[in-house]
């Protein structure tokens, strides 16, 4: 179970470009993981464009940016090129860090049950610890709340 105050899982995913990200290489960082269901689905890229509006100011603010779904590389790279994404994009294919951080669940849909991940993001700071977790996301206004977080 993940909580405020405590580490935050370890992980070590390849991006859109291929580039291997552990968390442990962002040691002294404020770190956002945002998960979400699904490239290029009307939630994921509304709640993906946010963040690229406002990369700028959270750079300024010293926040390092990661989208994580189960979707593989290839998958993340025409997503991220669509949309001309600044920021990684991890492929979780195997579904490891999705488990790790609870996030792989029982969904339901048009009254189908599937698992799939839920909308959740994790705010880490600068020594690894988890900071604050966002339940509940809703991807138009997702990227303000971390940024007022972050300011």
């Amino acid at each position: 179970m993940i909580q405020i105050g405590k580490k935050a899982p370890a992980f070590k995913l390849k991006d859109q470009n291929g580039t291997v990200h552990s968390l442990k290489d962002y040691a002294g960082k404020k770190v956002l993981l945002y998960f979400y269901p699904k490239d290029d689905t009307s939630g994921c890229t509304t709640e993906a464009c946010n963040f690229r509006d406002g990369y700028k100011d959270f750079k300024k603010n010293g926040l390092v940016i990661f989208g994580v779904s189960a979707d593989s590389v290839a998958s993340h790279k025409r997503f991220a090129e669509k949309f001309t994404l600044p920021f990684p994009l991890l492929a979780d294919e195997d579904k490891k860090v999705v488990q790790a951080y609870g996030v792989w669940q029982k969904k339901k849909m048009y009254g189908r049950e599937y698992e799939g991940i839920v909308r959740r993001s994790f705010l880490i700071d600068e020594a690894g610890k988890i900071a604050k977790i966002y339940e509940k996301v809703k991807p138009a206004v997702h990227a303000g709340e971390v940024l007022s977080d972050v300011s």
